[in-house]
Formats: structure tokens, sequence, C-alpha cells
């Protein structure tokens, strides 16, 4: 399929979706990465013979999130969108985000409004992001975000790779929030253009919802370890273990892990703080 627009390249991080993947790569209309997270389903054999303009990046083991990082750096472009091996970006939407970022340099990431299924249903989290109460800025356009949706997401590869990219400490899932408070603390805006448009079909085999909440929680602890001012941090882990049993399990497990994090522990400014605070309280 003809690419859309010649400043973005997509990069897919999966693991175990081989049919999935042969589903969706083929829908994308620009070259993408590959990064396949040690498989054992034959998923990069697949891909190479059916889609042989997709460059294949095999690990040698089962990295999480960082598979996006490894495929951003492999990337020349100067945006680089992320899809999930069961998503992937509307017609047009490519190049209306690259065009976005290309003419805000302030802006380091763009997420697009999430479709649900063949019905297209506007997924929650993009409901909750339109409403979002954080202070507008003027200079971009969308509503002013401080955490996004990583298969949604567009990103300006330089402000990605300034960041970090996704670290090696959270891995999967809830790998985002990190990233987003890092590029935040750099001085990058994020926003959310609902113009801008993600299809997302859940693949049949996904995490049951009390393994995603276990990961989600302890995902929350690593982050606010890593970057939430002590009393933020503490307040955090009180209240994602109070929501339930599968949560506290999570954060029992983040803390646990807790000497990786405070390895890398740098606390975000007071102003990136009292915008975090907003959402919460929201």
């Amino acid at each position: 399929m003809e690419a859309e627009d010649d400043r973005v390249t997509v990069v897919v991080a999966s693991r175990n979706r081989r049919a999935d993947l042969l589903a969706s790569l083929p829908v994308h209309r620009a070259p993408v990465i590959l990064v396949d997270n040690a498989s054992t389903d034959g998923s990069p054999d697949a891909v190479e013979a059916a889609c042989p303009d997709v460059r294949v990046i095999r690990l040698p083991r089962n990295v999480g999130a960082v598979a996006r990082t490894v495929g951003v750096r492999a990337a020349t472009t100067p945006f680089v969108a992320f899809a999930d091996d069961d998503s992937w970006w509307a017609p047009g939407s490519l190049h209306d985000a690259a065009a976005v970022l290309s003419d805000h340099p302030r802006l380091g990431l763009v997420c697009a409004r999430i479709l649900v299924g063949p019905e297209e249903r506007t997924d929650p989290v993009s409901e909750l992001m339109a409403a979002s109460p954080l202070p507008q800025d003027a200079s971009v356009p969308g509503e002013a975000l401080l955490g996004f949706v990583a298969c949604a997401a567009m990103v300006r590869r330089s402000a990605f790779l300034a960041a970090g990219g996704f670290d090696p400490v959270v891995r999967f899932p809830g790998e985002e929030e990190r990233l987003a408070l890092d590029l935040a603390a750099a001085g990058w805006a994020m926003s959310y253009v609902k113009e801008v448009v993600v299809h997302h079909h859940p693949s049949p085999s996904r995490q049951p919802p009390a393994a995603r909440q276990h990961g989600i929680a302890r995902a929350a602890t690593l982050t606010a370890l890593m970057r939430l001012p002590w009393r933020d941090a503490v307040g955090e882990l009180r209240g994602v273990a109070a929501q339930s049993q599968s949560h506290r399990s999570g954060v029992v497990r983040g803390l646990r892990e807790a000497p990786a994090a405070l390895r890398r522990r740098r606390p975000v400014p007071a102003e990136v703080a009292a915008m975090r605070r907003l959402l919460v309280r929201w």
C-alpha cells in the first residue's frame, strides 16, 4: 500500500500474535518496522513471507514495550506512529498527525481518537482525553494531555529518544505514564487531536482483566517511585492498592522491584507534579 507521508514510520511491537499481524500489517499506509518480542508461534517467519516490505527485528527475549524503543531507534523518519498488532491508523490520519507535529514544533506527541471494533465505538479513554481538565496551550491544537495510549500515539522521534523511550523497569503494561511525565518535564506538549483516528479491533488473545489490573498497578507503583514526589508517590500507592485485590497484588509486585525503580528515580518538576495532581483530583 502506498505511503501517505514520507515523514512517518509505523512501529509495531508484538509477541505470539501471528494471525493478528497478518491481518493488520497490510493495512498500514507507511513503512513498517515490526519488533518481535521472542515469539514462539512463527510470527517473524510468517510476516517476512507474507509482507516482504515490512522490516522485521527479532529480539532474543521478551522486553515488553522496550521493543517499541528498539523500533524507534531503527526508524529514520522524524515522526513515528505506534500501532499494536490489532490496530491501525485510519486513512489520512498518519498524514494529518505528521502535519500537526510538523506545524507545531513544541508538540512532542499526538494522541488519536480510538474507534473500537467493527462498530467503531469511541474508546472511553478517548472520551476522557477529550474532556481533559489541563490548561490548554493556545500555541498547539487539541486537548492538553499528561498521558496517552501507545497504540494511538505518534511521537516526534527526537523527543521520544531524548526522553528515554519506554524503559526496562516498567516494560508492559502501563508503560506510557513514565514517558509522558518525562516528555512534560522536558518541556514538550502532548495533545489529543480527535480528527486523527486509530482503529482498534481487540485481539481475542488478551490478558484476563485481573492480570491486566495487576500489571497496571505494578506499573503505577514503579512509575511513582521513579518520578513522583514522595508524598504523591505514597498517595498513589495507597489509592491504587485500594481498588481491588488484583491491584493490591500488583502494588506488592512493584514494591519488590523497587530497587530498579529507585536507581532511576528523578522526580518531575513541581509544575508537572501539579498537573498530575489536577488529573488525579479530576
